[in-house]
């Protein structure tokens, strides 16, 4: 994470257990609804994920003070991927077609090219995109795309949760976590 960017977390902890019995467990179910927010297109954003895990459920926000949407949206599955500390059975729903194609079909031909795209200019957030594949491989993750601010629960908390990432850093609140 970035010096000018903030974090934000509460509740819950999916994706981890405690004591021996656990540890024997099957990899947990979790589900990861993300979203990114940008005032101005670069401007600055937030992200939001909210986690859920049987009963448990947990919601984190941050955000940059000069960033762009997609980054936003990026850092936002990041995130929510990267607070579990086991592997897991995952299914993340995104609104960005951008992240879902990215991750699940154009990656595949930046590598070839050596992160550069099929016009031959560099893949912008290729740093992102890298450790979100990184972050992605130690779980078994299905991706979802939803239609944003169509009034799909999960989808609108997470972008009220993105919301208040720009909030806050518009406002100076630092991060937490």
């Amino acid at each position: 994470m970035s010096d000018d960017e903030t974090t934000n977390t509460t509740t819950g902890t999916p994706g981890t257990t405690t004591g021996q019995a656990a540890a024997a467990k099957a990899p947990s179910d979790v589900t990861i609804y993300t979203d990114g927010a940008c005032k101005g297109n670069p401007g600055p954003g937030g992200w939001g994920a909210w986690l859920r895990a049987g009963t448990h459920e947990r919601e984190l926000w941050g955000g940059a003070p000069q960033t762009t949407n997609n980054k936003m949206e990026l850092t936002a599955v990041i995130k929510g991927l990267s607070v579990l500390t086991r592997p897991c059975k995952v299914a993340v729903y995104t609104d960005s077609e951008y992240v879902r194609n990215g991750i699940l079909t154009w990656i595949h031909g930046w590598k070839r090219r050596g992160w550069r795209t099929a016009d031959g200019k560099p893949v912008k957030n290729v740093e992102l995109w890298q450790q979100l594949e990184t972050l992605a491989s130690g779980h078994d993750v299905q991706w979802h795309w939803v239609k944003g601010h169509a009034g799909d629960p999960g989808n609108e908390r997470a972008d009220q949760l993105a919301n208040r990432g720009v909030a806050d850093t518009l406002a100076g609140k630092p991060g937490q976590g």
